[in-house]
């Protein structure tokens, strides 16, 4: 039996156009890293939602603590960072 590290993730195929320089930049990348145009695209994806996701969490988060009344003044936040 396999642990989930060792499963492998079934692989989709998308098709896009990006502009010619920024499939150069990728092309370059792959090259210096040693790695594949595929896995430089997946990484910087990954990134990209990673990043949205916990900032779209956060932002959701804190309309939750507004809504509950977890707020503080300017001047309540100006006298804890003093």
């Amino acid at each position: 039996m396999l642990s989930s590290v060792q499963k492998k993730e079934a692989r989709g195929q998308v098709s896009f156009k990006i502009a010619a320089s920024t499939k150069s930049r990728i092309e370059r990348l792959a090259v210096a890293t040693r790695r594949t145009k595929t896995f430089v695209i997946e990484e910087a994806i990954n990134h990209y939602l990673a990043l949205n996701e916990w900032q779209i969490a956060s932002i959701q988060a804190g309309m939750v603590d507004l809504e509950q009344g977890n707020v503080l003044s300017q001047e309540e936040m100006i006298k804890l960072w003093e």
